[in-house]
């Protein structure tokens, strides 16, 4: 008998879908985090694969984590393995070259929600739950959670969902910022591919100049992102695309890029 993968790929156009696809609720193993870091990395020598978005089998879960059953026997060196296959796997997706989305189709819990974190952009279903509720059974989120939930939504919220164990909605998400948008049930990955659609409009040379440019902001001093802003700008004039969209630009035309 033949099993399924933990994460099944799917291209449309310049887009690749991956499905987490371990039930009933999605969880994290070792081979499957390791498949995810190495997808990731396959896609980066894509060209041609300019967005990708992420979205869990079935419509109750997008992902709750890692098996608790993991952490039951308290070995601290099956611990610290797999919080490594997290960060390996969450810090890869963090670095792809073009734009990731998370279309968060259902509960979104600890190394879940961890995964949506890593993404470039989050799009949540009405009826998606997120937690970060590690605290409550006296661990922690070792897969990104305190920085990345941090930098989106600021302290006092981060506070709340890890220190204080709280389940938000995703109307509630959606107001702090945890979200970029919340659409109806059901329609989350089709929101994500439309969006990804766009990215493949952008050149990806300007992608990948102007995504860790951003991302900067959260390690680098203004003193530094500032002149290092300029000097990519300036980088870009070396590539086709900065002469093929400044020309399709003044000949009313769509520019064609050339795949980053």
């Amino acid at each position: 008998m033949t099993t399924q993968p933990d994460i099944l790929e799917h291209i449309i156009g310049h887009t690749a879908i991956l499905t987490l696809n371990n039930p009933p609720a999605n969880t994290w193993t070792a081979d499957s985090l390791q498949a995810l870091k190495n997808t990731v990395l396959k896609l980066n020598q894509n060209k041609t694969i300019y967005a990708l978005v992420i979205t869990g089998q079935g419509d109750k879960f997008f992902s709750a984590g890692a098996d608790l059953n993991l952490f039951a026997d308290g070995d601290k060196v099956n611990a610290a393995s797999m919080a490594e296959h997290f960060g390996e796997a969450f810090e890869a997706l963090s670095a792809f070259r073009g734009v990731s989305i998370a279309a968060i189709n259902g509960y979104a819990i600890s190394g879940g929600l961890e995964v949506a974190l890593a993404c470039d952009l989050r799009i949540a279903e009405a009826q998606a739950k997120m937690a970060l509720p590690e605290a409550s059974v006296g661990l922690s989120p070792c897969a990104g959670g305190t920085q990345n939930l941090t930098a989106l939504v600021g302290e006092g919220w981060a506070k709340r969902m890890i220190l204080c164990g709280e389940l938000i909605d995703a109307t509630k998400a959606e107001k702090i910022g945890l979200v970029e948008e919340m659409v109806e049930k059901g329609q989350a990955l089709n929101a994500a591919v439309a969006l990804a659609a766009k990215v493949a409009k952008q050149s990806p040379c300007s992608v990948n100049v102007c995504k860790p440019l951003i991302q900067a902001g959260r390690t680098m001093a203004r003193t530094q992102a500032l002149p290092l802003e300029r000097e990519r700008f300036i980088g870009l004039f070396d590539t086709e695309d900065q002469t093929e969209g400044v020309n399709a630009f003044f000949q009313k035309r769509t520019p064609k890029w050339k795949n980053g």
